[in-house]
Formats: structure tokens, sequence, C-alpha cells
């Protein structure tokens, strides 16, 4: 009886170890403030990723809740933009928390959350530029515009009449030293990206269009969901989870995220 219950408490131990020792790898690329970033020194709200350094902002606050809700410890595992869904489908990482959108094109090879962020599409011009009263893409026919790669903000340029669409860039913070710069005319980004650009930079601003006059794109473009693995277990999990942070909780980790933003001071 006593070597059973012995065996017992060792199997016990082993599954409470293996429990507590669970982590959840969150893919991102820590440069897309508000939604990640990357920073030296740790804070209250930041995370620690695996290469070095620290991250930060609205992807690291919903990974956190994720994390937290799964009973899992949490992994930032910092990745290129274009090394996302390769890491995902490798098993480097377990879920993409990238401020990325559930577009057609990606469903086709991984499966996406409930989104956990909605927003609109802006253009990022310069302050004292010719199109920074622009409220239309009539506005800004014969820009010079670009996209972050592979991204669906790239595609939407065509709709801007003869519009000069400028190469893709790999990552936003290459935009706006191109913007800055004079090489573009502006570039294409989700809102709130948008304002923490111009938090950071003064001398930029974003083109808000009115009602009708701006970008089409589906719903799902607009949207930003948690990328898994094809018929993945933590679907369900993730989703409720998700479910409990209201619209207006949201919005205020988006507001906090661009007021931490490193650049924002």
């Amino acid at each position: 009886m006593k070597r059973i219950l012995s065996v017992a408490l060792i199997l016990m131990l082993v599954l409470a170890a293996s429990a507590q020792a669970a982590t959840l790898r969150v893919g991102m690329e820590c440069n897309y403030a508000p939604y990640n970033w990357t920073q030296a020194e740790a804070s209250e709200t930041a995370v620690a990723i695996a290469a070095g350094g620290y991250a930060d902002g609205y992807d690291v606050q919903i990974a956190k809740r994720i994390a937290e809700g799964l009973g899992m410890d949490l992994e930032i595992v910092k990745t290129e933009w274009d090394g996302l869904v390769p890491s995902l489908m490798s098993g480097v990482i377990d879920v993409i928390i990238a401020g990325m959108s559930p577009t057609e094109e990606r469903k086709v090879t991984i499966d996406f959350t409930d989104p956990y962020y909605e927003s609109e599409l802006v253009v990022v011009v310069k302050k004292d530029g010719p199109y920074a009263q622009a409220t239309s893409l009539e506005d800004l026919t014969g820009a010079r515009i670009t996209g972050q790669l592979n991204t669906f903000h790239y595609t939407v340029i065509d709709q801007i009449p003869q519009v000069q669409k400028m190469t893709a860039m790999d990552t936003f913070p290459t935009m706006i030293v191109a913007l800055t710069s004079g090489t573009i005319d502006g570039y294409v980004s989700e809102k709130p990206g948008a304002i923490s650009a111009m938090t950071s930079n003064p001398d930029l601003t974003y083109v808000e269009f009115e009602e009708g006059k701006g970008f089409e794109c589906a719903p799902s473009d607009a949207a930003i969901s948690v990328g898994l693995l094809k018929g993945s277990e933590l679907l369900e999990p993730i989703n409720e989870i998700l479910a409990g942070i209201s619209k207006d909780e949201r919005q205020q980790i988006m507001d906090e995220a661009v007021a931490n933003q490193p650049l924002s001071e």
C-alpha cells in the first residue's frame, strides 16, 4: 500500500510540475507600436523576449491575458513578419499575436480566433506635406504610397487614383524613415499605428477619410485576431478568454499602449 501511495504521489508531482512548466510561446515582430515593440529595460507591463530584451504593447497585454487564462507561462518569441506563419507551422511558436488580420488568404493556411481589436485604415503623411488635408482617396491622386510587405495594406493602395505605388517595405520604422526623408508621400496603416507614429514623430499626421471615401476592404481585413494551427485545441478556450475582455477595456489597453510606447516621450 505504501509503495502504491508513493508511486501515486510521484505521478501527482510530475503532473503538477508539467502543468506548472507549460509555456505559451507567442510570436510577434516586437516592432509594430502600439501593437508590439522592443525595449531595453524591464517595466511593470513588459515581458522578457526569449532572445533578449523586453516586449510591450497591446499585443503583449492581450497575450498576458490569454496565457493567464490558460494557466500557462508566457514566452515572447521575436519573429520577423514574414516568418510568423512559418514559425507557427513548424512548431517554433504556439500562436501568433502580432496585429495580424484574419484575411481569407491567410485562413487557407492557419486558423484565427475571434477578433481582439478592430480598426480602420488611414494613410500616414507629413504634417506640412501636400496631402495633410486630404479627406478622400481622390485627394491622394498621384501620391507616392507604400505599405508593409505581405499585408493587405499594400494591396489596397491600388484603390487610389493614379497612385505611384512604391515598393513594399519590411517594417513600419522603415516606412517612417522613408516618409520623413521624402522618399514617399505616405504609407497605409491601421489607425492605432498611425497615432503611434504621430506621437513619436511630431512632423507626421494621418489622413482619416470621410465616410464612404476611404479604402474598401472586407471586415476581416480590418480586424486583428490570434493566429493558430489548423484544428488547434486552443481556439475555443482563447475565444472564451477574449470574450471576457469588453470593448471599452480593449480600447483602454490600446490607449495605454500608445501612451507607454518608448518614443512617445
